[in-house]
This record gives structure tokens, C-alpha cells and sequence, in this order.
């Protein structure tokens, strides 16, 4: 009988280092280092990413209206509040700040944290950041779109914390959580170089389906309905399901420079922020997302 507090202590002992070892953060491959490393970025090519990956319709000010100068857009300070299923994420400050955002970062941290969600001191960051989506970004993208990032505002407020309840709160489980919901892969890239172009703007960069696609109880996008349209995380309305029933190549291509439908309804709610966004890439992106789009099999 004294073996069994022995025998327990291994138990829960085993199933502690095996948890710390499943839950810990990944590391960039070596591919992807030595891509970083070798690639002469492009500042002006790092912009276009900027834009198409929606970094400012997260990460600026709460409250900047539609029609706002692009300028106000690139103070990334944070404070925007997303109210989700599983609590209240609030986006922290990103901008050039030593102190309060990430201008102290390096390259490979920054890329470690777009494409695997892990932060320069090893915390896992939480899925309301879409690394998941970024995670198919080239690193050449990320190293131009880093280069770009050096010529941003820096502003020194302060991020706010996530209202989250007590377990989620515990970051080191999100490393689990990774592995039990790794997100479903989007319908592979075609040859054709127009469909590729659309397929990654609206897979990788724009991540679309974040938004447009229901989620199982672990977060876990549906792969039987992808972009199909799903329960807006707020509990208000529902996000809808693209491409829009009916619409042609040149009525996305338009609503995404304009934010004008073809009934010529007016974008409201986050996608007017996209769609500010979006209007920043040459008209060509535009017209790949649209080709993208409508090569997809209708949803139910």
C-alpha cells in the first residue's frame, strides 16, 4: 500500500511533463528562417500586405469612421473590444512603441507571432488573432510586411487585458488547444495564376473564413461549410455567406473598392473596415478575390 502515493505522484508527475511538452510553443522551421534571412524586403510590397491582411481594422482606435483620412488607420494603439462565445478580446496595442506596442521586436519574432501565435517571450497567443490563417503566408510577405511595419506611428497607450473567465485565462493550455483544433484547410490553390492570387488573399492574408464560417465548440472552423455564413460572435445578426447569392465578378469587384452593394446598399459593421482596407489593393487583387470567390461550389 505505500507504493500507491509513490505510484500517484509518478502518475500525476508523467502527466505533467507530458502536458508542458504538448502545449509548448513551436518555433519557425528553418525553411522559414533561412527565407527570412536571405530576402531583401520590399517596403512598398509590405504596404499591399498590410492592407490585404486587415491589420489596422483590428488593431487601430475604436471609432474611426468610414470615410476617416488612411492615416488614422495606421496607429495601430489598440482597445477595439470583440465580443465572443468565449469572452471579450481586446486588441492590443501593435504599433512601433518600444514600450507599450512591439517596436522593440525583431523579424523572426514577428514572424513567429503572425504565423504560429507565439509571442517573443513563449506565450501562446489566443485565436482572435488569425495566425492560423497567416500561418500559410509566405515569409517573404511577412519580412516586406515587417519593413513596412518600421515606418508606422509609434503611440504609447497602454493595452488593456481580455475579459475572459478564470480557465481560458491560462494561456499555456491555448498549446493544447492548438492541436485539438488546428484549423481546417481551406479548398486547395489552383494552377491557374489569377485563382492562386484570389485563393491566397482570400485564404491567407484577407483570412475571410474566420468570419464567414460556423465554428464547432472548440473554435474549429467547418470545413463541410466553408464561408457558407455563420452567428456573428457578438450574438447580433449573422455574418453572411460569400460570394453574396447572385453577384457577379464586376459587383464584388466594385463593392470592394466602394462599399457600395448592387442594390446599392452601403457596407456596415467590421466589413466596412475590409472594405477600406481591401480598396487599398490594385484593382487586379480585387478582381482575383472576386474570380476566387466565384469558382466555389455554391454553399447550402
Amino acid at each position: 500500500m505505500r507504493r500507491w502515493p509513490l505510484l500517484l505522484g509518478l502518475a500525476v508527475a508523467a502527466g505533467a511533463a507530458g502536458f508542458w511538452l504538448l502545449t509548448r510553443p513551436a518555433a519557425l522551421t528553418a525553411g522559414v528562417q533561412q527565407a527570412l534571412a536571405a530576402h531583401s524586403a520590399d517596403r512598398a510590397r509590405g504596404e499591399a500586405v498590410f492592407w490585404a491582411a486587415g491589420c489596422a481594422g483590428c488593431h487601430a482606435a475604436p471609432g474611426i469612421a468610414f470615410n476617416a483620412p488612411l492615416e488614422e488607420r495606421l496607429v495601430l494603439s489598440g482597445g477595439r473590444r470583440f465580443e465572443t462565445g468565449f469572452g471579450t478580446f481586446v486588441a492590443p496595442n501593435i504599433s512601433t512603441d518600444t514600450d507599450a506596442g512591439i517596436g522593440g521586436w525583431a523579424l523572426e519574432e514577428f514572424a513567429r507571432a503572425m504565423m504560429l501565435g507565439v509571442s517573443p517571450t513563449g506565450a501562446h497567443y489566443y485565436p482572435a488573432f488569425p495566425y492560423r490563417a497567416y500561418a500559410g503566408a509566405t515569409p517573404q510577405d511577412v519580412a516586406d510586411l515587417w519593413a513596412f511595419w518600421q515606418s508606422l506611428p509609434a503611440d504609447a497607450t497602454a493595452s488593456q487585458p481580455h475579459d475572459l473567465p478564470a480557465p481560458l485565462t491560462l494561456r499555456r493550455g491555448l498549446g493544447l488547444w492548438k492541436h485539438l483544433a488546428a484549423r481546417a484547410a481551406p479548398p486547395p490553390a489552383p494552377e491557374d495564376p489569377v485563382l492562386a492570387r484570389g485563393h491566397y488573399l482570400v485564404e491567407t492574408l484577407a483570412h475571410c473564413a474566420e468570419c464567414h464560417t460556423p465554428r464547432d465548440r472548440l473554435g474549429q472552423l467547418d470545413p463541410a461549410q466553408w464561408m457558407s455564413g455563420a452567428p456573428n460572435p457578438s450574438g447580433q445578426g449573422r455574418i453572411p455567406a460569400i460570394p453574396p447569392e447572385g453577384w457577379s465578378a464586376e459587383d464584388i469587384e466594385a463593392y470592394l473598392f466602394s462599399g457600395f452593394t448592387p442594390e446599392f446598399d452601403v457596407v456596415g459593421g467590421s466589413m466596412a473596415d475590409v472594405v477600406v482596407q481591401i480598396a487599398q489593393l490594385p484593382e487586379s487583387d480585387r478582381q482575383a478575390i472576386a474570380a476566387w470567390l466565384l469558382a466555389q461550389p455554391a454553399t447550402e
